[in-house]
């Protein structure tokens, strides 16, 4: 990691994992035991993809993996979340969304099927599923975004859907809680749109892409302050960080990537910090709430922390237990940065 308002290198560590694969998709365990495992999932141009079981010793700084701890994947998975619970008495769960939404039970020696989750049994077409949440608040209901413009609730303890509903005019990116009953999603159509599960026949604008006809990609919304969502729009050097309570203009935007910002990340469990990453190779790691930032829309806010890598990165997951740690992906690599 550096500063950014130094070139000097940090005694903060950077540990590396090669894959035999290049990787696009990654996720933490968040159970108690397993605090310290990722799984990362390939991004390969054929129908057969990987998923595999990455294990990271703290102390010695040493990766660890076990050949019976990875399985095919039909296609690229789109994302990766385990079973949103530090809970050791919860089964050890990681979902994949692809083609389908997919539970796999993790046993000590090997990885298998639970369920394969089709909410169109009357085709033998699937429209993809872009993304997913697992609601942490109720760990039953999983929120899936796919390109026939809807969202799914899914209730995977019974393997039945909870809601569907048609959420935008254009395929739909990405999707994350915001509360219980409560998320958001972002499209093609260049919208981030808010919906209550109460009130399944409407949803609120709270932001459009300024840019016409230009989609937005990418949403978190910030689990710890849920008063902020983040988003990206496509072939954008900006985050754009909305406030949920003044809808329609920014609270602020985040210009200081040199290329297209590819994954966004909060930290927990203040929640005020965001790690952007993108096509300019680097990790920005923002203040957002912090008192640099209190004028909003501060064109000039300028990151804490930034870190440079060798290539284009692709995904950022900071990590829910040990604060102090994101994993960042690029080309076949898995980093750990110690911030």
């Amino acid at each position: 990691m550096q500063s950014s308002s130094t070139p000097e290198e940090k005694k903060t560590g950077v540990y590396t994992y090669l894959s035999q694969w290049p990787i696009y998709s990654l996720a933490w365990s968040v159970r108690s035991d397993k605090h310290n495992r990722l799984a990362i999932g390939s991004y390969l141009e054929d129908y057969s993809n990987k998923v595999e079981l990455v294990q990271f010793n703290y102390d010695t700084s040493d990766f660890t993996t076990d050949s019976r701890l990875f399985f095919d994947h039909p296609y690229a998975p789109t994302n990766l979340m385990f079973f949103p619970s530090e809970d050791t008495s919860n089964p050890d769960i990681l979902a994949t969304s692809g083609d389908y939404l997919r539970l796999w039970k993790i046993h000590a020696d090997r990885i298998e099927l639970k369920s394969l989750l089709n909410n169109n049994k009357e085709s033998e077409f699937n429209s993809a599923i872009t993304s997913f949440d697992w609601a942490v608040f109720d760990t039953q209901r999983v929120a899936t975004s796919s390109t026939d413009t809807t969202c799914t609730i899914w209730d995977v303890e019974r393997e039945i859907v909870d809601a569907q509903l048609v959420a935008h005019d254009k395929e739909v990116y990405d999707i994350s809680w915001g509360g219980f009953n409560v998320f958001a999603s972002v499209s093609g159509d260049g919208s981030v749109r808010v919906f209550d599960l109460r009130d399944k026949e409407r949803s609120t604008i709270i932001y459009e892409n300024p840019i016409q006809g230009c989609p937005l990609l990418r949403l978190e919304w910030n689990k710890f302050d849920p008063r902020y969502v983040a988003t990206v729009g496509m072939d954008s050097n900006k985050v754009v960080i909305l406030d949920i309570r003044i809808p329609t203009t920014p609270f602020l935007e985040l210009c200081r990537h040199k290329g297209s910002v590819n994954a966004i990340s909060w930290s927990p469990p203040i929640g005020g910090h965001l790690c952007s990453v993108g096509d300019d190779s680097r990790a920005l790691i923002w203040d957002v709430v912090g008192p640099g930032f209190r004028s909003e829309g501060n064109a000039d806010a300028e990151p804490d922390m930034w870190y440079s890598s060798t290539a284009e990165i692709n995904q950022v997951r900071w990590s829910c237990l040990d604060f102090e740690w994101i994993a960042i992906s690029f080309l076949n690599k898995l980093q750990l940065l110690k911030n």
